[in-house]
């Protein structure tokens, strides 16, 4: 095994980062630098009408539109070209996404305080789990700004953590920087698109190696709901970190660490 896995450790190992609601590629800049700098290929793409995308996200209202960049990015891939796919948050639902569509282009699949369920949501134990809890802070109204385009008696098109709790609840242990810069880059997210999130059963999607890293000090996705996910669908391996809900600020080289360790864990397994 172990001349195995020194036989293929010289091909370029190619990460891509998939950021969380309201997020973007942004997100990752920390990680991105420390990950390039060792050598290794780093994509963290923006999903639609995230980041610096111009898409309106209260006209984006399937998941399938929402995701449509990772799944060009995979499509356009080399056959000969795999990927590891990092997914924090609701990112989750992106990398579940593409690997029952390309599981023969994803050499792995890493899970950061993210939302892990084979079929998306499907049950009502499925949204227990998936998304997050906050009703300890007020009504949903009292946690999030909402955007109703699709008119005032509609359900809102899009959400995000009001700018005064979302140091409080997402970014409680980062650094004070890296919370001020993302109160001014996150944007809202589709929501209508991410809770129509829900996958076809396949073969493909259990044919690639899973690993969960949970965030023990998480207010968004409580540890409880990582564990529930967890133990209905065992990824290969489990790793925790002492963090909030974003690691790639509070616990960069601890979670950059854990990234290492997931890439030679998938090369192993090969």
């Amino acid at each position: 095994m172990g001349e195995e896995c020194a036989d293929t450790k010289m091909e370029r190992v190619h990460f891509v980062l998939i950021h969380g609601v309201g997020g973007g590629g942004w997100c990752w800049y920390k990680m991105r630098s420390l990950m390039e700098n060792s050598g290794y290929k780093v994509t963290s793409l923006d999903l639609k009408g995230a980041g610096i995308d111009p898409s309106d996200p209260n006209i984006i209202l399937s998941f399938d539109d929402y995701n449509k960049p990772l799944v060009d990015l995979l499509s356009c891939l080399p056959d000969d070209e795999q990927v590891i796919l990092v997914g924090h948050s609701a990112g989750g639902l992106s990398v579940t996404d593409a690997t029952h569509k390309f599981p023969k282009k994803v050499k792995g699949a890493v899970y950061i305080a993210a939302t892990m369920l084979r079929t998306g949501f499907v049950s009502e134990q499925d949204v227990q789990d998936g998304v997050p809890d906050l009703s300890e802070f007020g009504e949903f109204g009292d946690v999030y700004d909402m955007e109703f385009g699709l008119g005032p008696e509609k359900p809102p098109t899009s959400v995000v953590v009001k700018q005064s709790l979302q140091r409080k609840l997402i970014y409680q242990m980062s650094p004070l920087e890296d919370s001020t810069l993302a109160a001014m880059l996150l944007r809202a997210g589709p929501i209508q698109a991410l809770q129509s999130a829900r996958f076809k059963e396949g073969e493909g999607a259990d044919s690639v190696p899973r690993i969960y890293i949970r965030a023990t000090n998480d207010r968004m996705l409580k540890p409880e709901q990582q564990d529930a996910m967890i133990r209905k669908w065992q990824p290969q391996h489990v790793y925790t970190l002492e963090s909030d809900h974003s690691p790639f600020f509070s616990a960069p080289f601890a979670l950059f660490g854990l990234l290492v360790k997931a890439a030679a864990s998938f090369r192993c397994s090969d």
